[in-house]
């Protein structure tokens, strides 16, 4: 492992220049050097390190392409890793104690050797440090004490996995510095979702940690429990004339677990009249079948939603066909596609008093910005928070700016496909 002077000099050099482009772009390079030599500095002054060797990590977040609610009912989605990320710099201590400092989170310390969940953490980025950490100790490996100076440019709140791009950068530190890099990303993704499962109180799915530890577009294919079925997609997005914008309406998501809990809630219903648990396990034909009856048993809008997670579902595989042949023009129609269902039939666009409804708003503006080109649809679970664009590159200028005049300075933003997921930049 390199010293901290070693790595410093290399990043301000031009030593891990190539490293770098290769993570975050060539536009990015100096933004990435500046950020990492931050982190470097922030370690040395809260750890105060005796000389010894240090890495750097970064886990990136993730966007939702395709599969808009559908990998609770074991569906299909397409997703793919971000250039916004959470980077770290890191090093063992033989002090037997983990010991972070998360810019925006303050200073946390966990025994290594006691890393059971504990019930006063849920909810906290102290579940999750020790949920990865316990996880990978569970595994059979080595799991000692260490230090970490982290930050993070991944949007909280905002459909893009800020937490899952944690833990994916906590899992790759460990596995760097006690398991001799064995665990494949896949597996660092499942010890991120055991720890927001057990430790930190949410019931999540595997989509968010496996797209920010896969890196690139990824087809993943939730049908057999436990055993995703992944299928990169090659697809270079840097060729196809548009750029990948997120727009933060600043709507909150704080009190809609009601809103998010209905929508599993009622698809799941409609699957148990089938016998089944899940509308995977139910046959599309025999649900339209069965329509007139559903609508009696269980109203009109879980039908809909039953129809959207059927269209949606096999819309993710002709996405991911349109990505594979290089029709990049019937990707953005099955994008705008997968838009209306989520609104017409999904209905996740608003909650609660119908006067407030940023993310239609948000819609109509992307829409009439966009002019008949690109592509639009709600980003992630809906209700509140972000929508994503697909921009022509000559219209970003006004899409950004239209925008922002509405929704506020910085809430466009313009992202890039990362193709490396989480990573050991230098060590």
């Amino acid at each position: 492992m390199s010293t901290l002077k070693e790595l410093r000099s290399a990043l301000s050099g031009g030593g891990l220049d190539s490293r770098l482009v290769s993570i975050y772009g060539p536009g990015e390079l100096r933004h990435a050097q500046s950020r990492l030599l931050h982190v470097i500095s922030g370690f040395e002054k809260y750890f105060s390190p005796s000389g010894g060797g240090v890495l750097l990590a970064s886990a990136p977040g993730r966007a939702e392409l395709g599969g808009n609610h559908t990998d609770h009912q074991r569906g299909r989605v397409l997703c793919a890793s971000i250039s916004l990320d959470a980077i770290a710099c890191a090093a063992p201590n033989g002090l037997g104690l983990i010991r972070l400092c998360s810019e925006g989170y303050g200073e946390l310390r966990i025994p290594a050797d006691s890393l059971a969940p504990d019930g006063e953490e849920r909810g906290s980025t102290a579940a999750l440090v020790r949920g990865v950490a316990g996880e990978i100790a569970a595994l059979g490996y080595p799991v000692a004490g260490f230090d970490a100076y982290a930050a993070s440019d991944v949007l909280s709140g905002s459909g893009l996995s800020s937490s899952a791009a944690f833990e994916v950068l906590m899992g790759n530190i460990i596995n760097r510095l006690f398991c001799g890099g064995a665990l494949s990303p896949l597996e660092i993704a499942a010890v991120g979702q055991a720890a927001e499962n057990k430790y930190f109180g949410k019931p999540c799915g595997l989509l968010d940690q496996a797209a920010c530890s896969l890196g690139g577009a990824s087809a993943i294919d939730f049908a057999v429990p436990g055993s995703p079925d992944v299928e990169p997609i090659g697809y270079d997005f840097e060729r196809s004339g548009h750029r990948l914008c997120i727009v933060d309406t600043g709507s909150c998501h704080s009190d809609l677990t009601a809103d998010y809990a209905a929508i599993p809630a009622e698809c799941c219903a409609v699957a148990a009249h089938f016998g089944a648990g899940v509308l995977r396990e139910v046959d599309p034909a025999a649900f339209r079948a069965e329509i007139p009856a559903l609508r009696r048993a269980l109203g009109d809008r879980a039908v809909l939603r039953a129809m959207h997670f059927f269209g949606e579902n096999e819309r993710v595989s002709r996405q991911a066909a349109a990505l594979r042949s290089g029709d990049f023009s019937a990707f953005l129609g099955l994008v705008n596609e997968s838009g209306h269902s989520s609104a017409e039939l999904l209905e996740n666009l608003w909650s609660g008093d119908v006067r407030e409804q940023p993310l239609p708003l948000a819609l109509a503006l992307a829409r009439d910005l966009l002019g008949g080109a690109g592509a639009c649809r709600v980003h992630g679970g809906g209700f509140a928070g972000t929508i994503a664009a697909f921009v022509p590159e000559e219209l970003l200028p006004r899409f950004t700016g239209g925008m922002e005049s509405v929704f506020g300075p910085g809430s466009c933003h313009v992202l890039r496909v990362r193709p490396e997921g989480g990573s050991i930049i230098a060590f």
